[in-house]
């Protein structure tokens, strides 16, 4: 095992030191994940930073299910093909469950998710460390419902220091909750949007309003509309002109409850 460093002595405790760093050094320069529209992007320099943690709310009730597929469609973006997506949740929370063909519809390959869901919040959020420190997770997924009170401060501070030790993307859902003190690098509020309609005005492709609530270390604010591109697999500039009622905004991208265990 070579990789073990002695560090009874000064020399191994600074080669360890120089070790840490380099990995350290190496998941900052990770280059951030773009959305597609050149203004957010700027916003938010460049792109999600990727390795942190990040929150999403849903604006209101009816889009419960519109920022559920957005977090859904943003741990796809953020992680590399092939990797793990985990997805963890409360057990009360018998609604909303991620409908596998509703994902494959949209190009999220539903073998990649895996649904852990626990008894309660408590559960919810000692599991969701344990997972992030996975390095060979590709993202995070962590739906709370409302506030419970051991999310706090310093429940979120623990999953911002898993998530930036192992550089795993974590996304924190909010539904039916309210904004409070948080270490999270980004919080965003999505609602439905109009997509553009396609030919013979069939339904586009699934459209988001996005707005910026805060970031850390650059300036808050900024609200865009963003559409999803199924054959990318990735987010663009929502084209508006002639638009129709996204799909997303009437029916939840979650509906029947399945579970990948493994």
């Amino acid at each position: 095992m070579k990789n073990i460093l002695p560090i009874e002595s000064a020399g191994g405790l600074c080669a360890l030191r120089k070790k840490i760093a380099g990995i350290e050094k190496q998941r900052e320069m990770r280059a951030p994940a773009p959305f597609g529209y050149a203004g957010l992007d700027a916003a938010i320099g460049g792109g999600l930073v990727l390795g942190r943690l990040h929150e999403l709310f849903a604006m209101e009730s009816p889009d419960n299910g519109s920022a559920a597929g957005f977090t859904a469609m943003l741990a796809s973006h953020a992680s590399n093909v092939g990797t793990p997506i985990f997805w963890l949740r409360e057990e009360t929370a018998r609604q909303g469950f991620l409908h596998a063909p509703g994902l494959a519809e949209i190009g999220i390959d539903p073998g990649r998710l895996v649904l852990v869901v626990l008894p309660d919040p408590v559960a919810l959020l000692r599991a969701a460390v344990d997972v992030i420190r996975c390095t060979s997770v590709g993202a995070v997924v962590v739906e709370v419902r409302r506030n419970p009170r051991v999310l706090d401060l310093t429940a979120s501070r623990r999953l911002a220091l898993a998530a930036e030790t192992s550089g795993v993307t974590t996304l924190l859902l909010r539904i039916e909750a309210e904004p409070g003190p948080s270490a999270a690098q980004t919080r965003w509020s999505v609602r439905a949007a109009p997509s553009a309609a396609l030919e013979a005005d069939a339904p586009g492709g699934p459209a988001f309003t996005v707005e910026l609530l805060r970031q850390r270390g650059r300036p808050d604010g900024g609200c865009w509309q963003l559409e999803w591109d199924r054959d990318r697999a990735s987010f663009r500039e929502a084209a508006v002109s002639g638009a129709v009622v996204s799909p997303a905004s009437d029916r939840s991208l979650a509906r029947d409850a399945w579970l990948r265990a493994g």
